[in-house]
Formats: structure tokens, sequence, C-alpha cells
């Protein structure tokens, strides 16, 4: 990249401007260098502003933490670079693209040595079948009469016995077994119905 610059260097010097060839090859040599470094040191392509943006953060990170003797905040570096949230996180971000970890490393907090992070792509997320479930029984209460829910929000999510939900409906102990009962029995009706057509 240095031949580059010393070649562009030539081709632009014009002797009759009374500088030094040095004077202005130096600079041009140093220019076709920092542009090499910038274009091929980042793992993944960024444009060249933010490029420059993320490396200004990058210095001012640095600064501040000589300073302070803590990694900044984010509000405390817009502060200091005079630009505003937003743009600092999403520079922050573009930072992380300056070096890129290999697929076959392990992670660093892996207990099997032999597991890689291509190793945690792509699994099933046992979370999602909760998704699942909670639209199909979501769908299944709306179906439910209203005071069968209120039992059920009752029993299940304020976690009241039949008796202290009895009090409160009106209605004695025996009926509320018998309305949970006949509503459960209802929902996985209606659940086996609904997740049948998902």
């Amino acid at each position: 990249m240095a031949s580059l610059g010393l070649l562009k260097a030539l081709d632009r010097f014009d002797p009759s401007r009374g500088h030094p060839f040095p004077a202005f090859a130096v600079p041009t040599i140093l220019g076709e260098m920092r542009r090499y470094f910038r274009d091929s040191g980042w793992a993944v392509h960024m444009p060249r502003g933010l490029q420059e943006q993320a490396l200004k953060v990058r210095d001012a990170q640095e600064r501040l933490t000589n300073e302070h003797g803590h990694a900044p905040t984010v509000g405390q570096l817009a502060e200091f670079l005079e630009l505003d949230s937003e743009h600092v996180l999403d520079t922050l971000q573009a930072l992380q693209a300056y070096e890129t970890v290999s697929l076959d490393a392990p992670p660093p907090s892996a207990e099997d040595e032999a597991m890689t992070y291509g190793d945690a792509l792509g699994r099933n997320d046992e979370r999602y079948e909760l998704i699942e479930l909670d639209a199909t029984v979501t769908a299944a209460l709306a179906k439910l009469p209203e005071r069968e829910r209120l039992i059920l929000h009752m029993r299940f999510v304020l976690d009241l016995t039949q008796t202290e939900i009895a009090a409160q409906v009106g209605v004695s102990q025996m009926q509320v077994s018998r309305l949970l009962r006949r509503s459960l029995d209802q929902l996985r009706a209606l659940s086996d119905v609904a997740a049948g057509t998902l």
C-alpha cells in the first residue's frame, strides 16, 4: 500500500508549487495506508463514515475510561462527543463488526470444551412451544362463559382456595369444584380443537 501511495504521489506531484517532494509524498503515502487499514481491517464491511465515527467513539471510550477509572455510559459518550445517544448506540454496535469470532471457537462460558458458537445455533427453542400453548389456551378461554373464566382466574392466577372463591362468587365450595372441573374439561376439548387448526 505504501508503494501505491508513492505512485499516487508521483502522479499528482506538481514541482511548480515550490514544495519539496517528501513533504507531499509522506502525507499521501500515510493517507493511502490509513485507507487500506480502515477498509480491510474490519471483519464486516462498514461504510467509511461509520468506520470513522466508530473509531472516534472507541477513542472516546478509552479516554473516558482512563480519566474516570470505569467504562463510560452511552450518555457520557454522547455528551463528550456532542452526539445523540441513539447515534452513539449505533456506532457502538458497528464497533462490534471490527473483529469477529469463528463459529468453531468455544464460547468463554462453555462448560463443555468441545462446544462451539456454531453448536449453539439452529437449536430448537424449548420455549417456542409455550407460545403455541398460550395462543391455544387464550383462544379456548375466550369461548368460556365469563363466570367460569373468573373462577379459573381466581384459582390458577390468584391462587385462591375453592372455599375463598365460593365466598367471593356467592356459590358453594362444591359448585366451585364442579365449575372448575367442567371448565377444565371444556378447555381441554377446545384446546384440542384449536391446536388442530393452528
